[in-house]
């Protein structure tokens, strides 16, 4: 890549730029992430772009213990009334993947319905 250019993706997660109880480690884990995003961008530029996706709770196998049962107490929390669904995170992975973010390096796309800017409950 350090020839022909490209882009690379990590998926980080909310948990990483706040904190989240009962998965503290989980948490450490991630913001680990969002840090080397930035630390390669530096890097690995002007060539390789590299970003990262940061999500909170979207609606796969692996979260549904999060949700099941309780799926509009859960909603309810972010400011746009839902979860989070693939599409959301598959349509911001392909524009920082994509040429239209070819400014873009460096950064953490939070994809969390607005839960951050509400702030602590």
């Amino acid at each position: 890549m350090a020839e022909h250019g490209g882009s690379v993706l990590v998926v980080a997660s909310v948990a990483g730029p706040k904190a989240s109880p009962m998965i503290g480690g989980y948490g450490v884990s991630k913001a680990a992430l969002v840090n080397l995003v930035t630390q390669l961008a530096v890097e690995l530029g002007p060539t390789v772009r590299v970003n990262a996706v940061a999500p909170a709770v979207v609606k796969t196998r692996f979260a549904g213990a999060l949700y099941e049962g309780c799926e509009a107490e859960v909603a309810a929390q972010y400011p746009v009334g839902r979860l989070g669904v693939l599409e959301d995170v598959g349509e911001a992975a392909a524009y920082l993947l994509g040429d239209g973010a070819g400014w873009v390096t460096g950064q953490t796309l939070v994809l969390d319905g607005g839960a951050l800017s509400r702030g602590p409950a």
